[in-house]
């Protein structure tokens, strides 16, 4: 046997246990690693405010403090309005569901001539098979739907404390992390840094201009459809499709949609009609062109980024996706050295040649 056998056995044997450690303590704190990466794009968010008031000679600690003191105060009379109004709405469809029920079976027996009566239907569905099991199995998830709900908590109060902590000791935490670092490699990280709280910044101003103007186009046709308390949920649908992603725009329209079927079926479906379609038209026309002027990447770029972000991390993923990308595309292309090519050789028009020269002026000018 070789005398390097056994130490190269051991050796593989060592990595290996290693590989395995490393594996089972990063799945274990998997959760908290997303905890603090959202607390760390939150509070670059913040950055600008906090900055500002310390520019105005106010410490970090209290401007960060009122910083957030001013977004919770916002986020609770949002949920706190809507949610007052959500429940008038449940509790008026409730008492009116008979009404409701009974205007759709008529609407139904007369246009498709079929047989349906209320009380058969209720004497239907109380004794189905399906209603007993939803029963049963909604009084065995009461501990679970508990202890989902103390975990959400419990989530959320540790991405507040983290984002305070990134937020108020943003200059302590990059000096801390530029003190490891030779000179040059300390001015690389600052650059990240300045180039990630101005990506993020961007695309916080992105969605909350989209969600201004799907506040707008759904307060116009509400109000048209005679649909009450119109501006509030043009607000709610308008946050809430912009800041939950992949699912927020099916979160958002079921609220409207809901309290539209109380005022009239025909404006329910109305409402639904227009939510798909200005969907569409947000997600290729809208979106690409504002997220690529406020965070400068191309929209298939952010597009992408989007779905790999998801498929990576899930809703973590997609909400940090396009910050991430284009603060990634912002230090690249501050170190990246770019050459003229031929416009002949890539067949470019003349509008096109001219605007490529201007936008190469302006890049010759940002690198001096």
């Amino acid at each position: 046997m070789p005398r390097w056998l056994p130490r190269a056995f051991v050796l593989a044997l060592a990595l290996f246990g290693a590989y395995q450690i490393l594996s089972w303590a990063f799945l274990r704190t998997l959760g908290l690693l997303l905890n603090v990466l959202i607390a760390f794009f939150l509070a670059l968010a913040m950055e600008p405010a906090v900055a500002a008031l310390a520019r105005r000679g106010m410490r970090r600690g209290p401007a960060t403090a009122l910083v957030s003191v001013v977004l919770l105060a916002a986020a609770a009379g949002f949920f706190v309005a809507l949610g007052s109004l959500f429940a008038e709405q449940v509790s008026r469809i409730v008492e009116n569901l008979p009404r409701y029920v009974s205007e759709v079976l008529r609407w139904s027996n007369t246009h498709f001539h079929t047989d349906l009566d209320v009380d058969k239907l209720r004497s239907k569905v109380i004794h189905s098979d399906w209603a007993q099991n939803f029963l049963r199995s909604g009084a065995q998830n009461v501990w679970g739907i508990s202890a989902t709900v103390l975990g959400g908590v419990f989530q959320l109060l540790t991405v507040a404390l983290f984002t305070f902590y990134f937020a108020a000791e943003g200059p302590r935490l990059r000096v801390a992390l530029c003190s490891v670092l030779p000179p040059a490699r300390q001015a690389e990280v600052l650059r990240a840094w300045e180039i990630a709280v101005v990506k993020t910044g961007g695309y916080i101003f992105s969605r909350a201009l989209m969600a201004l103007i799907s506040a707008g186009a759904h307060y116009v046709l509400l109000v048209l459809l005679g649909v009450p308390y119109a501006a509030a949920l043009a607000v709610w649908v308008g946050v809430v499709s912009q800041f939950v992603p992949t699912v927020g725009t099916y979160i958002g329209g079921a609220l409207p949609l809901l309290i539209a079927f109380t005022v009239d079926p025909w404006s329910a479906l109305w409402v639904l009609v227009f939510i798909v379609i200005y969907q569409q038209l947000e997600n290729y026309i809208l979106q690409p062109r504002i997220t690529a002027r406020t965070v400068d990447i191309h929209p298939a770029v952010a597009f992408g980024s989007v779905i790999a972000g998801t498929s990576l991390m899930g809703v973590v993923g997609a909400l940090v996706a396009i910050p991430a990308m284009a603060t990634l595309q912002g230090f690249l292309s501050a170190y990246v050295k770019r050459y003229d090519v031929p416009d002949e050789r890539v067949g470019a028009s003349a509008r096109e040649r001219r605007g490529r020269s201007g936008r190469g002026r302006w890049w010759r000018r940002g690198r001096s």
